[in-house]
């Protein structure tokens, strides 16, 4: 699978860029996918943050090099930490124990060893979906900013979601005119390898309401998947078949566009609640 080919040469370019620096644009460009899908997919298919797994393999790297005698400062800096005790900090959550400790004999410490990544496809449960082309179109709403850190950055959507209900926007957008993709769209959409906006939008031709915004999604080809039961689990257990079980052999990749999630009216804990995953895709 060329896919996950290019899967395992990032993880050989992360490797072998622990002490010098790793450039999430080059991680993203030997994958083929933008930053933003880089992160988003490898969080799917590990199971933890990229950061989280940089941070506990350069910690267990530490840990063999402070039994060979290394010190503290030199790691620190080695690592890319401000201050040993910046260090020492990282150290300690990964392992439980300071640097100091880790030198002792018997104490114990973890390791965690280079993902390498071999998917097995399960195919027991099925996922509808549809592929469609679609022409640019317009999308009005509520914006926020934030920067690349994927994980940390949607750790805050919910938030946002939460203040949109709260002061009134929900329902102006809901009373705007909608065109297709009908519904109210979470939108994720990178801007520079470096942040990306995320909207709480409707895609209408209707003016732009007081304090929200206009974007343009771009046109592209789109892998549509129905998604149905309570949220949000629903929709992140989709979200991670769709790169674990069908993305590797679909012969599609992720296209430079970006993610939208289409939410229908209804109660959102519903057993039947019915939403939509938009991937944007490319041949492969």
């Amino acid at each position: 699978m060329e896919w996950l080919e290019r899967l395992n040469l990032t993880m050989d370019y992360i490797e072998r860029s622990m002490e010098t620096g790793i450039d999430l644009s080059e991680a993203a460009h030997i994958a083929c996918c933008s930053t933003f899908h880089f992160q988003r997919m490898f969080s799917y298919i590990a199971g933890l943050p990229l950061s989280e797994y940089v941070r506990r393999r350069r910690m267990s790297a530490a840990a063999f090099a402070l039994q060979r005698g290394a010190k503290v400062i030199d790691l620190a800096l080695t690592y890319g930490y401000d201050s040993p005790t910046a260090f020492s900090r990282a150290f300690r959550s990964v392992h439980g124990v300071s640097p100091s400790q880790a030198r002792k004999k018997g104490v114990p410490l973890k390791a965690y060893p280079r993902l390498s990544f071999r998917i097995t496809i399960k195919g027991d449960t099925e996922m509808n979906y549809r592929i469609e082309e679609k022409e640019a179109f317009r999308i009005v709403g509520v914006k926020a900013h934030f920067d690349m850190n994927v994980e940390e950055s949607f750790a805050k959507v919910p938030l946002l979601w939460d203040q949109t209900v709260r002061n009134g926007d929900f329902k102006k957008l809901c009373a705007l005119p909608a065109k297709e993709p009908c519904g109210i769209l979470g939108v994720s959409a990178c801007m520079d390898g470096k942040a990306f906006d995320y909207y709480i939008a409707a895609a209408t031709d209707a003016p732009i309401p007081q304090g929200m915004e206009a974007y343009t999604v771009p046109a592209a080809t789109w892998a549509i998947f129905e998604c149905v039961g309570p949220m949000p689990q629903a929709i992140q257990q989709l979200q991670t078949r769709v790169v674990t079980e069908w993305l590797p052999t679909s012969g599609y990749e992720y296209a430079d566009a970006p993610d939208i999630e289409v939410y229908s009216e209804g109660d959102t804990q519903s057993l039947q609640y019915h939403c939509e995953v938009w991937l944007p895709v490319r041949r492969a």
